[in-house]
């Protein structure tokens, strides 16, 4: 993959902007915002994943770069908010993101022309009951597909020019077969000018081709590799012997 249709370079937490009464409080003990506070958080390639156990701040860091670059919380596309009037999480206020040069064109120009879309598992069938059918989105009432059918729907309709793309858990809803199809379609998005940071539990999507890992933890964060994340290395110890591996955990007490 190339980098130049970056257009979020970096992701830091700005101490100076913390409540000294929130210092010690959620989100900011979590280990990987105390490391973005001390050490910018790098994005090195057009598509990136946060990978980490639940509770390692996935899914708020992911959130929160959302807010910091104007895209819905809730989800949706870039240049509109859904009535969402609610103030920004406590990261969402203090994080920063620095944008490339492109990043700075997108954001700053006027909103018909900004690209980009900020998927939630929990919250993507609420947010299609809304607005299926209405310029700008998918024609199809998603409500007659499965979730994973409707997912592809989102994916192949909203996810196709140069942007920035979030994705939180987009695995939740997809087969194996459809998550191969997702992967073809980041690897592309990051050939083609755009950038996809995405939030996963999933190893399938975490092999997608050149794309940067980082493994977030008790350690904060760190830059990784397929084959060197835990995720993955616990799935081939399962793969291959399902028994041995839940033996301890299903052994009576």
């Amino acid at each position: 993959m190339h980098n130049g249709g970056m257009f979020v370079s970096s992701v830091a937490v700005e101490p100076g902007r913390i409540d000294a009464g929130a210092q010690g409080q959620w989100p900011f003990t979590i280990p990987c915002v105390a490391a973005m506070a001390a050490d910018k958080l790098e994005l090195r390639q057009p598509v990136t994943f946060l990978v980490g156990e639940n509770g390692s701040g996935k899914s708020t860091v992911i959130e929160a770069i959302a807010e910091a670059y104007g895209l819905d919380a809730r989800g949706g596309r870039a240049g509109r908010k859904y009535g969402n009037n609610r103030p920004k999480t406590p990261l969402g206020q203090v994080l920063r993101l620095e944008l490339t040069r492109e990043g700075t064109r997108m954001r700053t120009g006027a909103r018909a022309r900004q690209k980009g879309y900020f998927l939630r598992a929990e919250t993507t069938f609420g947010l299609a009951q809304v607005v299926s059918g209405l310029h700008g989105y998918w024609p199809e009432n998603l409500d007659e597909r499965s979730h994973g059918e409707g997912f592809l729907v989102i994916f192949e309709s909203m996810f196709n020019q140069p942007g920035l793309y979030l994705m939180d858990e987009p695995e939740a809803a997809l087969s194996f077969r459809s998550c191969l199809r997702l992967i073809a379609l980041m690897h592309q998005l990051g050939q083609t000018g755009a950038q996809v940071i995405c939030a996963t539990h999933s190893p399938l999507l975490a092999a997608t081709p050149g794309a940067d890992i980082v493994e977030l933890g008790e350690h904060g964060y760190q830059h990784s590799t397929w084959a060197g994340l835990e995720l993955t290395d616990h799935w081939r110890r399962y793969l291959a012997d399902p028994e041995q591996y839940l033996r301890r955990l299903l052994e009576p007490a």
